[in-house]
């Protein structure tokens, strides 16, 4: 199973919502949204604040939360919270493939405790600007 994980965006709706609503006025999100939705089996969300979101789980109210910056120490305990959910939901079995959609902050200490698995990974637009990475998304949606 091919699973999408998108990360939050800074830009959020000013009421509560679903979390695959939440989000939707960032550019960013609307594009990779359309892109996981349309291309894996399943997505989630990194949220600085909730970790792993389910799309579809009730609505939540907008937060003012960022591991942008932040520092190593918060970005670790984050990613080992979301490993664990991960594993709560079943998600870790060797035939999975995780694709991140989302910058650095939000990948890159989640990404050593998944090669410790038989779970693969990827991040396609890794290195990118933002704005080569609308670009990716407009190309492929």
């Amino acid at each position: 199973m091919e699973v999408g994980l998108v990360s939050c965006t800074k830009s959020k709706c000013e009421e509560e919502a679903k979390p695959k609503d939440l989000y939707l006025v960032s550019a960013f999100f609307r594009k990779a949204r359309q892109y996981v939705e349309a291309n894996h089996d399943a997505w989630y969300i990194l949220s600085a604040k909730h970790h792993l979101l389910d799309p579809d789980r009730e609505p939540i109210e907008p937060y003012d939360e960022t591991l942008s910056g932040g520092p190593i120490d918060t970005k670790r305990e984050w990613a080992e919270t979301v490993f664990e959910q991960l594993h709560t939901e079943g998600l870790l079995g060797e035939s999975n493939r995780f694709v991140f959609h989302a910058g650095r902050d939000y990948h890159e200490e989640p990404t050593p405790l998944l090669s410790e698995t038989s779970a693969e990974f990827s991040v396609p637009t890794d290195g990118l600007q933002f704005g080569e990475t609308l670009a990716w998304y407009n190309d492929r949606i």
